[in-house]
């Protein structure tokens, strides 16, 4: 045999081993969906639906990965996320602050923007919170009120996104908190003890006393079922129209066609009748927000962290 034959040959055997492996259909190899929180919250329940549809969709195995560290960075899991293959075998539950914040706060491996979303699916119930016996019933009596009056706000964390919002309200309402603390639990006891008297919380941490206590206000972008009288921080100002959210998130040089499959299964699935009880259970708005909506609200809650963040100063 000629050594030119044995050379094409061999160039044929390979030019077919590369178009066999451009040509392999997603997903060729297992999935993990990174959450970057410890197990049991709503973004980890329902990502672990969307785990569970997409292998039945496709017959390949997808598992929740979680990667506890999140909040306010360094964001392991999105680090991770950022240095995988952009291949869609890795993918990113991720709350605003990652894609929003990630790479703004030195971050070395998030540097510049690395996501790209897929879509946003959930919006936590955040909501300032009263006991029921407290000399305020609306979110506007309590602004009143504390003009002349302290009151004590609890909430998670300064750097969590529903605190800022709160400590902006009181910028732009032209009044104090009084004092404010983090504290670890925000629930029906906290409001009890008087502990605080005003609490940032998920509402599911105050369904057991949601008869008893006065809900003011959600920190959301539209109001929340559960408690339909309760206004938006964002009715009050529009300028502080802004809600901690959740949604999945690849690199950005995934392909379309695999940001697209991806997408069919999670839209799917949030619409589902278990996501959706998980919505009416929770009072969390569970829903499907289509990649360019998306990132429209990535840049605008980019630009509303950061009018926040001014006003904070």
């Amino acid at each position: 045999m000629s050594k030119a034959r044995v050379l094409g040959g061999a160039l044929a055997v390979a030019m077919t081993a590369i178009a066999g492996a451009a040509m392999a259909e997603y997903p060729d190899k297992p999935v993990e969906f990174i959450v970057p929180w410890p197990p049991g919250d709503l973004e980890d329940v329902l990502t672990r639906m969307v785990a569970e549809d997409f292998q039945n969709a496709y017959g390949m195995s997808a598992a929740v990965v979680n990667k506890p560290g999140g909040g306010g960075g360094p964001f392991p899991g999105a680090i991770e996320v950022a240095n995988a293959d952009p291949d869609g075998s890795m993918i990113g539950s991720f709350t605003l602050g990652v894609p929003v914040l990630g790479h703004l706060i030195g971050i070395p491996d998030l540097e510049p923007a690395r996501f790209d979303p897929i879509g946003i699916f959930l919006t936590y119930p955040f909501v300032l919170a009263a006991a029921g016996n407290a000399p305020y019933q609306t979110i506007e009596e309590m602004i009143a009120y504390a003009k002349d009056n302290e009151i004590v706000l609890g909430h998670f964390g300064d750097a969590a996104v529903p605190t800022r919002v709160s400590k902006a309200l009181a910028v732009s309402q032209g009044f104090e908190w009084g004092a404010d603390s983090a504290f670890d639990a925000l629930d029906c006891n906290t409001l009890a003890s008087g502990d605080a008297d005003v609490i940032n919380t998920t509402l599911q941490l105050v369904l057991p006393c949601l008869d008893s206590i006065t809900v003011l206000a959600a920190v959301t972008d539209e109001r929340i079922s559960l408690v339909p009288d309760a206004p938006t921080i964002g009715e009050i100002d529009p300028g502080l129209n802004l809600a901690l959210w959740n949604g999945l998130f690849v690199h950005k040089d995934t392909p379309a066609d695999v940001r697209a499959k991806i997408a069919e299964v999670a839209a799917k699935t949030m619409m589902s009748e278990r996501a959706q009880a998980v919505a009416r259970e929770t009072g969390a708005l569970v829903y499907w927000q289509d990649a360019e909506a998306s990132a429209a609200r990535v840049a605008a809650d980019g630009e509303t962290i950061a009018r926040i963040g001014a006003m904070l100063e």
